[in-house]
């Protein structure tokens, strides 16, 4: 296997090296953009290839195949996706891990069916991947070693087969690149054979530049060209029973031809390959436009793309709308996985329910239907329906976005847009097929209005470049289908108001794609001309009075540090929660988990603040995530990095007995004895003693040689000291210490932010501190006193781990020159806390580098305090 040497994070490459502002724009805008000129190189060539070629003769060939075949096809994809399932099966084995059955299979199959449908197989399945496995307690780098293991036998198998399929088979004159056929078939023969011969002779990890590579058993690296082989002559196995007789010459003359087209589909990076596998399939057959050919192989090119790709798609909506159903009515319970999994399988369908509608306005009825629709349907009904169902189909793909980013708006508007697009499918030619697919997914979505639980607008949700590429690339093809499909049709002006039951659909589809492309421009200029940046003030004196209630009921004391009044609080809608956050370059970092009491609050700020930077163009952060709020950031898309451990002293069972805590109690009693005495000076009375605290503070900071720091530390500000109590610890009447105080009314925590002491006042001063306050808040009734978090507290350093907990394990341990890492575990481990586990929330494929760095110099006040003590 393949492991980069990086940080924790499902992008590894980007993780390590981000180039600059530019040339990451660049970067992300050049493979969609290569994509999308692919796409268009394909449709010219299919254009040129087919340029005889009218749309029923399309569709004459599809209806005309025998069933008999088609039935054989249907049990072939079957099996070839059952195939599918076994790349995560023997994934799963070669990290050891072992989950249920029926779990890792409806994983796989969902994953394949979406991704061989939608393409961009990498992304979609590895996504999905991903988020169920993390879910079933994979660790990061365990999940992307199984969707390697998947990729690397995708790949393997396809060489292994193309090579071997070349070697054998002579290629005909016309097939483009024929004469590199031996060549082309040692290279591809070569890379299974020296897989298969490193995993016998290399038995020690490579490494090369910034990635290990630790090469499988022979026995592993066998069955990975084994399974992918059989894939794909399964897939290929398929198209071959649905091609014309006319062009059979042998399924090893198929299989070379086949193997090439994929492999050009698959390197193009076009979705699913459509359009250059669809060209290379028709040039490999020498169908240039003279032979008669090219309609009869269109047809078995688009049977194929149901059978093989959109039967598998509508399977696996029904697999997840029948478990859905079920658990709904009680009788499964939804596990954590299958739940996250619904809002991106919903908006994968509305995607491709948006392109059915607009496919289907860019071609012409079925003239028997239309016929019916004659004696029964005024014209001008049909020509409305055929207009509107077409912008309802762009709507669906831009609301499939929406549904992703989990808004209630959009759930709304896509089932009442799914209803209308079934009755405007009947009413346009009647399309009951897809009327029928529209229906069940409206049926499917119905139930589960809990999970599009976002009040947010519509507008708010962040279209990546992607994403508007695919909208763009779907819109291509329509017009594609609509310039194929009425190729016979001499354009002009008048053509765009004809209305006719037999004559009008080219003027129809001509509207309906005009109408189709109004929807999507309106809604982007919508878009462009909304706010992007927005107001990063700090908070007013309303601001922290409107967040102190929000502060003192939460679990957390941690959330006292936006009275710091440095921090840009982002408050949701109705005022029940609230994020604190400050930017850093590119860095939005929000310190610790949205505050309220208000779920649906915080998890709604949470996406909020993701699309507040995205639209900014910077990367949202959560630094010192808890536990229990984990799934807050999962459900948002973001990964999760340890980065530490906060410790908790529970309260009701503190106590000095015993004789592990002999010193500490010595050290108290010593203490008490020579005169110290702890007061706790409620806020409003803190003002009146600022003036002798800040000479405590400042010559501790002469002495300790350090400066004031900031985000997640306090500051001696005298405008916050004085919204929180304070803990004076007196000698005689002379002060000699003080820590001011975060409390919360719900007595579930009490904590402690500035500490502070005389240089010269006695030995041991800070522990009589710590202890009086655990014994006086124990005294209140306060469940916890948190001690606050010791960094990169247990990462662990074995071989085994992330890069980025070796990393994490070798700081705590060695990092002691600039921050006293482990000198400060051992301090707060000796008062006997319980170590909770605090993270790092982050999107993937960010310079994990650079946003640690963005991160420190926050806290640090400064680039120059993070080397600076």
């Amino acid at each position: 296997m393949v492991e980069q040497k990086g940080a924790d994070v499902p992008d590894p490459v980007e993780a390590l090296v981000r180039p600059g502002p530019s040339a990451l724009w660049l970067r992300r805008l050049a493979g969609p953009l290569l994509s999308v000129g692919m796409l268009c190189l394909a449709l010219w060539a299919l254009h040129q290839l087919a340029s005889q070629v009218s749309y029923r003769e399309v569709a004459r060939y599809v209806h005309g195949l025998e069933n008999h075949r088609i039935v054989l096809a249907v049990l072939l994809t079957a099996a070839s996706y059952g195939v599918m399932t076994l790349y995560d099966w023997f994934g799963l084995a070669s990290i050891g891990r072992k989950l249920p059955r029926a779990q890792v299979t409806l994983i796989s199959f969902i994953s394949y069916a979406f991704s061989n449908a939608l393409g961009m197989a990498l992304l979609i399945s590895g996504s999905i991947r991903y988020r169920f496995y993390i879910q079933a307690g994979l660790s990061t780098v365990e999940v992307a070693k199984v969707v390697l293991y998947c990729t690397a036998s995708f790949w393997l198998g396809l060489f292994a087969l193309t090579g071997v399929t070349l070697m054998l088979v002579p290629m005909p004159p016309y097939v483009p690149m024929a004469e590199l056929r031996l060549p082309v078939a040692i290279v591809l023969t070569l890379i299974p054979l020296l897989w298969l011969t490193g995993s016998k002779l290399l038995r020690r990890p490579l490494h090369v530049w910034r990635w290990r590579l630790s090469m499988p058993s022979t026995a592993t690296a066998a069955r990975q060209i084994v399974t992918g082989a059989v894939d794909w002559g399964l897939a290929a196995w398929v198209l071959y029973l649905l091609m014309p007789n006319e062009v059979d010459t042998g399924f090893g003359h198929f299989m070379a031809i086949f193997v090439l087209a994929q492999i050009a589909g698959l390197v193009s990076h076009v979705p699913g390959g459509l359009g250059v596998f669809e060209a290379v399939m028709l040039a490999g057959f020498g169908a240039t436009g003279n032979q008669g050919l090219e309609a009869p192989i269109l047809g078995a090119l688009a049977a194929y793309r149901l059978i093989y790709y959109f039967l598998p798609l509508c399977a696996a909506t029904v697999v997840v709308l029948l478990r859905e159903a079920r658990g709904v009515a009680g009788k499964v319970p939804l596990a954590p996985w299958f739940t996250g999994l619904l809002p991106p399988f919903f908006a994968g369908l509305t995607l491709v329910s948006g392109a059915v509608l607009l496919f289907s306005g860019a071609t012409s009825a079925l003239p028997g239907r239309m016929e019916i629709l004659r004696h029964v349907l005024p014209l001008p009904v049909l020509e409305f329906s055929h207009f509107l169902a077409s912008m309802v189909g762009m709507l669906l793909l831009i609301l499939a976005r929406g549904l992703q980013r989990r808004l209630d708006a959009a759930y709304v508007l896509t089932l009442v847009l799914l209803l209308l697009g079934a009755v405007l499918s009947l009413l346009k030619g009647i399309d009951y097929e897809e009327a029928t697919l529209l229906s069940l997914l409206a049926l499917g979505l119905a139930p589960a209005h809990r999970l599009f639980y976002r009040r947010a607008s519509l507008f708010s949700a962040t279209f990546s470049v992607g994403w508007i590429i695919a909208i763009l690339a779907v819109l291509g093809c329509a017009g594609w289908l609509v310039s194929f499909s009425y190729k016979h049709v001499e354009y002009s002006n008048n053509l765009w108001w004809e209305f006719s039951f037999y004559h009008g659909g080219a003027p129809r589809a001509l509207r309906a794609l005009v109408g189709a492309t109004a929807v999507g421009m309106l809604f982007a200029l919508a878009n462009l001309i909304r706010p992007v940046r927005p107001d990063l003030r700090l908070p007013d004196e309303d601001d922290l009075a409107k967040a102190l209630p929000l502060i003192k009921h939460y679990s957390s004391a941690q959330a006292h540090l936006a009275l710091m009044g440095d921090k840009t609080l982002l408050f949701d809608s109705e005022g029940k929660a609230f994020i604190m956050y400050d930017v850093e370059g590119r860095s939005w970092v929000a310190m610790g988990d949205p505050v309220g009491e208000d779920d649906d609050a915080r998890r709604e700020l949470v996406w909020t603040f993701r699309e507040l930077c995205e639209r900014a163009g910077g990367w949202p952060l959560f630094y010192q995530v808890r536990p229990e709020d984990l799934d807050l950031y999962l459900e948002a898309g973001m990964n999760l990095l340890k980065i530490g451990e906060e410790a908790r002293v529970r309260l009701d069972t503190f106590n000095l007995d015993g004789k592990s805590k002999k010193v500490l109690r010595n050290t108290v009693n010593k203490l008490t004895r020579d005169g110290l005495r702890m007061e706790i000076v409620p806020a409003e009375a803190v003002p009146a003693l600022l003036p002798r605290l800040k000479q405590i503070s400042d010559a501790w900071m002469r002495d300790k040689g350090v400066r004031e720091k900031g985000f997640s530390l306090g500051s001696f500000d005298p405008y916050y000291l004085a919204r929180t109590p304070m803990a004076v610890v007196w000698q005689g009447d002379q002060m000699v210490a003080f820590a001011n105080l975060f409390l919360t009314d719900s007595k579930e925590e009490a904590s402690l932010d500035l500490m502070r002491h005389l240089p010269d006042g006695p030995a041991g001063i800070m522990d009589f501190l710590f202890i009086e306050l655990m014994q006086w808040s124990k005294q209140q009734g306060y469940r916890w006193f948190n001690l606050g978090m010791a960094p990169f507290s247990g990462l662990q350093s074995r071989r085994s781990a992330p890069l980025w907990s070796r990393m994490g394990a070798l700081l705590f341990g060695r990092g002691e020159r600039f921050y006293n890492f482990r000198g400060l575990h051992k301090y707060k481990d000796k008062f006997d806390p319980e170590w909770e586990p605090r993270y790092l929330a982050v999107p993937g494929g960010i310079a994990l580098p650079l946003v640690l760095a963005n991160v420190a110099s926050l806290i640090s006040g400064g680039l120059s305090g993070m080397v600076r003590r």
